[in-house]
C-alpha cells in the first residue's frame, strides 16, 4: 500500500508495495474481523432481549422515559421565573403508545433485525479501527500524527449524535407522531415495524451526522474545501441540509425539522474546524518553500 517519493522526501511508513492480490487479502481479514465482531455482539444483544426491547428500544414511547420527564421538570422550573410559562407545559401525563403487530413472524423477525443493528452500532469503533489499520500503512509518518485520533474522534461523534438522537429527537418524534390526528374519529395503531423503523432510521443518520466535522477536517486538510467556500455556502447549505434530512428520515416533516437543526449546527462548528486546519495547513506550506 506504499506510496513511491521522490529522492530525498519523506517515504511512507511502510515501504515495501504490495500487490493487487495482497491488497485484497488484507482488506478480506479486516472485514471478516468487522463481521465477527458484529456478530458476537449481535449474538449479545439477540440474548439479552428484555434489556434491548424494553429498557432501551421501546422506552421513549413511555411518559416515564427520562426525557419526558426531565422535560417536565425544565417546565416547572421555568414556570418559576416565567409568568407566561405553565408548571405543566412540557408535561405529558400517561402517554404510553400501543404497538401491534400484524404479521406471524414479525416479532422474530424484528428481534432478529434489532439484534443485527444493535450488534453494527456496539461495534462501529471495531470498525473504524480496522478501517484505520487498513490504511495505515500507505500514510506517511506525519499523516499518520495527524489522523492519530481519526478513530477515537469518529467513534466518539457517532456515538454522541446516537445518544443525541435516542435521548432527544426519538422521543420527541414518537411523542408528536404517536398523538397527532387530522380527526379525533381516527384512531392511531402503530405497527410494530413502522415503530422501529422511526427509531432505527433516526439513530443512526442522526450518528452520521455528527461526523461531519470528521469529512470536513480531512477535506480541508487535503485542499478540496476551504473555511471561506464553507461560509459562502451557508444559504446553499441550508437547502441542501433540508434535501438530506429528508431521504435520511421517515416521510414526515417533523422528523426532518429535528434532523435538519443539529446539522446546521454542525456545520458551524465545522467551519470553526475548517479554518484552524487551513491556518495549520497554510503555516506547514510557507515552512517547506
Amino acid at each position: 500500500m506504499a506510496r513511491k517519493m521522490p529522492p530525498g522526501k519523506e517515504q511512507p511508513a511502510q515501504e515495501t508495495e504490495m500487490t493487487f492480490w495482497e491488497h485484497l487479502e488484507a482488506l478480506r481479514w479486516h472485514l471478516v474481523r468487522s463481521i465477527v465482531a458484529v456478530v458476537v455482539l449481535g449474538i449479545v444483544a439477540f440474548l439479552n432481549k428484555d434489556i434491548l426491547f424494553n429498557y432501551i428500544i421501546l422506552a421513549p414511547k413511555s411518559s416515564d422515559f427520562i426525557t419526558n420527564r426531565l422535560l417536565c421538570e425544565l417546565g416547572r422550573w421555568a414556570a418559576n421565573y416565567l409568568a407566561f410559562i405553565s408548571p405543566d407545559a412540557l408535561c405529558i401525563e400517561n402517554f404510553n403508545l400501543t404497538l401491534i403487530n400484524i404479521k406471524m413472524a414479525g416479532q422474530f423477525l424484528i428481534h432478529l433485525y434489532i439484534s443485527v443493528f444493535a450488534g453494527i452500532m456496539l461495534a462501529v469503533p471495531y470498525i473504524l479501527w480496522e478501517v484505520w489499520r487498513f490504511i495505515k500503512p500507505a500514510l506517511y509518518k506525519h499523516e499518520q500524527q495527524h489522523t492519530s485520533g481519526a478513530v477515537f474522534w469518529s467513534s466518539f461523534l457517532f456515538l454522541l449524535g446516537v445518544f443525541f438522537s435516542y435521548f432527544l429527537i426519538v422521543p420527541l418524534a414518537i411523542m408528536f407522531l404517536g398523538t397527532y390526528n387530522v380527526s379525533a374519529s381516527v384512531e392511531n395503531q402503530i405497527a410494530l415495524n413502522s415503530y422501529i423503523s422511526t427509531v432505527v432510521s433516526l439513530t443512526f443518520a442522526v450518528g452520521l451526522v455528527f461526523e461531519l466535522p470528521i469529512f470536513v477536517f480531512f477535506l480541508t486538510k487535503v485542499g478540496v474545501i476551504t473555511p471561506s467556500f464553507m461560509r459562502r455556502s451557508r444559504k446553499a447549505m441550508i437547502v441542501v441540509v433540508l434535501i438530506v434530512s429528508a431521504i435520511i428520515t421517515p416521510a414526515d416533516v417533523f422528523s426532518q425539522i429535528l434532523v435538519a437543526i443539529p446539522l446546521l449546527g454542525l456545520y458551524e462548528v465545522s467551519i470553526i474546524i475548517s479554518a484552524r486546519v487551513y491556518r495549520r495547513r497554510n503555516r506547514e506550506l510557507a515552512a517547506e518553500m
